[in-house]
């Protein structure tokens, strides 16, 4: 049984036992020496797969290229393995946790879980696998904490919206992180309390990253907020205390951030000796895009497929997405952007341009992580056409799904309309990505095999691809020598092109 916590605004004059704090309760659940579950272990595996396909993806990107310069300038031993380098070349746990946390973000491909507010719990992974290596903790220590990570930010993001403040969902990653160090280390309930406060109260910011022109900065605030988690632990672990109460305080984060003195939160946590299990209910992308885009990108396939003339611009009057109010005002038309609609915009902006997704989505029939976004993709004559044809409109349908509770019907997808030159009209529509466990096509452990194999070729070598599949697939039995060799490796030469920028380190 779950335990709730309604969590509100205190007066400096009233009485609120820490018990009785959030960041307490939060505490109380990573300090808990519950088993992890066989399909929670599995889970674990599949995403730690998951995130390394996505970074070795990014290997070359600048962004990472950048972090990883960082990284470099802070040697540290024992510390931890940093993405793309020797695995002898370590570096100092946060600064591995933030280079490794930019690989696993700068591609938006890896998991994500929506509900009251957005994530993607699996930027909890590298710092409490940075600190897991520098510690020298066992691959079941590793699962352990990771486990608490994903529970802690997914019971958060069900109960409290930070977009609806305007704050950026990162918000809950850093008292996630915090807590799953602390379960991965084994720390006593008061430093993780002081930890989960520190690492919120210096992890919240608004959400200017992922609105407009949209920067690179989107890929480095998770990884951010993941070194924040593993600075707050080191500091809470040498005693030093944080501010409390941190999010029911009169000055806290509930009462000038979301929403003020009046706001009432009810936050369900695990009970004491219940298994963490939220990690069950995220979900991992099949296409390198915004997780809104994900059930489009299969249906303007499907589409491609049944209706060739949607590729030609000129046969089509206009294409409405009816969706539902996050797709429409973050991703679609309704967010007022005009950026979401230029050619020449960033990588980072067109993936959160459902327009623009679902127009190359629907003329190639395909998604592809690079193809996709190129600037010539993009300025392409006839997609440009089709793209200012395609706009989005909220369905109070498609929002009451996308919020509900009820994973057997909650959705992120929507019905898409389409009026063509000839007087026809096509409609059809898509509840989840093929990919979704309730899906046409569940990912299961092949399939992030697969995606592995495909996102790692041409960037690691054979042998090292299988390296690394023969250890993470059983993580849970690593000893701690063979957990710091949970890492990739790039093929040589292949930063032989690539430019290191200079900064101050």
């Amino acid at each position: 049984m779950v335990e709730h916590l309604n969590v509100r605004t205190y007066k400096s004059d009233e009485d609120l036992p820490r018990e009785n704090q959030l960041a307490h309760r939060i505490a109380e659940v990573a300090a808990d020496p519950v088993e992890v579950t066989p399909e929670v272990v599995d889970m674990v595996i599949n995403r730690i797969i998951d995130n390394a396909s996505v970074a070795a993806a990014s290997l070359t990107r600048k962004p990472v290229v950048s972090a990883r310069s960082q990284a470099e300038a802070h040697p540290y031993t024992p510390g931890s393995t940093v993405f793309g380098l020797p695995a002898d070349q370590t570096a100092s746990p946060e600064w591995a946790a933030w280079a490794n946390g930019v690989a696993v973000r700068e591609l938006d491909f890896h998991d994500t879980f929506l509900a009251a507010e957005y994530s993607h719990p699996g930027d909890n992974i590298p710092p409490i696998l940075a600190v897991a290596q520098h510690a020298g903790k066992t691959g079941a220590d590793l699962v352990r904490g990771i486990a608490t990570g994903y529970e802690i930010q997914i019971d958060l993001v069900k109960a409290i919206s930070l977009h609806e403040f305007k704050i950026d969902h990162v918000a809950h990653l850093g008292p996630s992180a915090a807590a799953g160090i602390g379960t991965l280390l084994g720390l006593d309930v008061e430093t993780i309390f002081q930890a989960v406060g520190q690492a919120l109260h210096v992890t919240t910011a608004t959400r200017q990253s992922r609105k407009g022109e949209i920067s690179s900065w989107k890929a480095h605030a998770p990884a951010f907020a993941g070194k924040m988690a593993v600075e707050a632990v080191d500091r809470a672990m040498r005693g030093e205390t944080s501010p409390t109460p941190i999010y029911e305080g009169e000055d806290g984060v509930i009462a000038w951030l979301l929403g003020g003195p009046e706001r009432v939160y009810d936050v369900a946590l695990p009970a004491a000796g219940e298994a963490k299990r939220a990690i069950l209910d995220s979900y991992t992308k099949e296409h390198s895009a915004e997780y809104q885009a994900q059930a489009w990108i299969d249906l303007a396939r499907k589409l491609h497929s049944e209706h060739p003339e949607l590729v030609d611009p000129a046969n089509v009057t206009r294409i409405v997405l009816h969706t539902s109010h996050h797709t429409h005002f973050v991703i679609g038309s309704g967010a007022g952007d005009p950026q979401k609609y230029d050619p020449t915009a960033s990588r980072e902006t067109l993936d959160h341009s459902i327009p623009y997704i679902f127009t190359v989505a629907l003329q190639d029939g395909a998604w592809n992580h690079v193809d996709s976004y190129l600037p010539s993709r993009a300025g392409r004559e006839d997609t440009v056409t089709l793209w200012n044809k395609v706009s989005t409109v909220e369905d109070a349908e498609w929002t009451r799904r996308y919020h509900s509770n009820d994973v057997t019907e909650k959705a992120f997808g929507g019905r898409v309309e389409i009026d063509l030159a000839n007087g026809e009209r096509i409609v059809d529509e898509i509840a989840v990505a093929d990919a979704h466990p309730l899906g046409a096509r569940p990912f299961q452990r092949a399939d992030y095999i697969q995606k592995f194999r495909t996102l790692a070729a041409g960037v690691l070598e054979e042998a090292e691809i299988e390296r690394f599949l023969a250890l993470a697939e059983r993580t849970n039995e690593l000893t701690a020598d063979e957990v710091r060799q949970l890492t990739i490796v790039a093929k040589p030469g292949l930063y032989a092109d690539v430019e290191t920028p200079k900064g101050l380190f």
